[in-house]
């Protein structure tokens, strides 16, 4: 009982079993060989299961932050370039914002999960030279992931002898994903986040500058540049909270229609704002 626990634990760092109910688990549950892992195991042996392509999270969220900036930040300067009534300021303006703007999120990005990864190394270390050096730490450590779902103490007691029989290394895995919740980052995180970061702010913030390329009239292009940016605010809102609720359901679909008009009320401040300030810029020194 205890092999098939703790193989299936180190062989796909998850524990399906932890996920019921407190209270509602019993020995049986833990009996995996003669469940569900047989069931799946021949299905995929027949063929019968067909391989899903899952997004990474990390991705995603990445891809979030640099669109939702990409398409606030940008647009409000162009909008608020476009009062000074010169097609060619706001295109450089605009690219020169673009092409910082996308570097120094990159670089945030880039900044921030090397000190996710960094963090991750320590606590780690931390973890292991605790192992090595007080095993009876390692008991308690057991006893407080389990103690949530009132286990018999015998089970507990069970589980904890043969852990500590473990490989140092497999203990140190166990540790980390459930007392510590840190999943191990990949090696190519940081530059995955800071490209994502990066192409989802340049790819957000070029939208509202093609217009300015096809037209000479600024008040022209500031109109299709407002249309395209409400019509991209909308279902950039619009996919992103379907992505978190769902895409099915009546409701889901009410709710990410609410997230693209929150979006788009979002960027229009933005740009309001934008074009306020530099229309009062304008005018005082002007006046003065």
């Amino acid at each position: 009982m205890l092999v098939s626990l703790f193989r299936y634990i180190f062989s796909r760092r998850y524990m399906p079993v932890l996920e019921r109910p407190a209270g509602d688990l019993s020995e049986k549950d833990f009996d995996l060989e003669s469940t569900g892992s047989d069931t799946s195991e021949a299905s995929t042996l027949t063929g019968s299961v067909k391989p899903s392509f899952k997004a990474d999270s990390r991705v995603i969220s990445d891809a979030i932050i640099g669109l939702s900036d990409g398409l606030t930040v940008p647009f409000a300067l162009t909008a608020g370039l476009s009062a000074l009534g010169d097609t060619k300021v706001v295109i450089y303006g605009g690219l020169a914002e673009l092409i910082a703007g996308a570097i120094s999120m990159g670089l945030g990005g880039y900044l921030g999960a090397k000190s996710e990864e960094e963090s991750y190394h320590a606590t780690r270390k931390q973890t292991k030279d605790q192992i090595l050096s007080d095993p009876n730490s390692l008991s308690e450590s057991i006893s407080a992931i389990f103690e949530p779902y009132h286990l018999p103490e015998s089970l507990t007691s069970e589980i904890t002898t043969h852990l500590e029989k473990c490989d140092p290394d497999n203990l140190v895995n166990f540790v980390m994903s459930f007392e510590h919740a840190l999943p191990e980052p990949a090696g190519s995180r940081a530059l995955t986040c800071a490209l994502t970061i990066a192409l989802g702010y340049f790819v957000g913030g070029f939208v509202p500058l093609l217009p300015y390329f096809f037209t000479a009239h600024i008040s022209k292009a500031l109109l299709w540049s407002i249309g395209t940016m409400a019509l991209a605010l909308f279902l950039f809102g619009y996919v992103k909270t379907c992505v978190n609720v769902g895409w099915r359901r009546g409701r889901h679909i009410w709710q990410g229609v609410l997230g693209g008009i929150q979006m788009v009320f979002v960027g229009g401040a933005a740009a309001g704002a934008a074009m306020g300030l530099v229309r009062a810029f304008d005018y005082h020194a002007a006046s003065g």
